[in-house]
């Protein structure tokens, strides 16, 4: 079975960061994209960032400048460096990979950003 680990949430205060990683038991390249959803109490899922197969990056407008999807192809690792990060930013953190029968979740982790 394919599974998503995920690791790197915490609590951190406004300005700092936190870089998030998503483990994936096959090759990146199996998948049609490798992404990173977020969802706050009370609000819908939305996609935060995404990475292509050829290594096309991109992201939604509240975090453009301040975050950055990368990949680990040998460790079969996707990566989301968040900076700069805001009381608004806080919400659980998916990792989603979907093949083309398949859509496929990590766990979540819960990022607060609070002083």
């Amino acid at each position: 079975q394919v599974q998503l680990v995920e690791s790197g949430g915490g609590l951190v205060q406004p300005g700092g960061s936190l870089r998030l990683s998503c483990a994936a038991s096959r090759s990146v390249f199996r998948f049609k994209a490798m992404n990173w959803y977020r969802q706050a109490p009370g609000r819908q899922r939305d996609l935060v960032a995404s990475i292509t197969k050829d290594g096309t990056a991109n992201y939604a407008d509240s975090v453009k400048g301040r975050f950055t999807i990368s990949r680990d192809t040998a460790k079969n690792t996707v990566y989301l460096q968040m900076n700069s990060l805001k009381p608004e930013d806080t919400a659980v953190y998916y990792c989603n990979a979907p093949d083309y029968f398949f859509d496929y979740w990590g766990q979540g982790t819960r990022v607060t950003v609070s002083s």
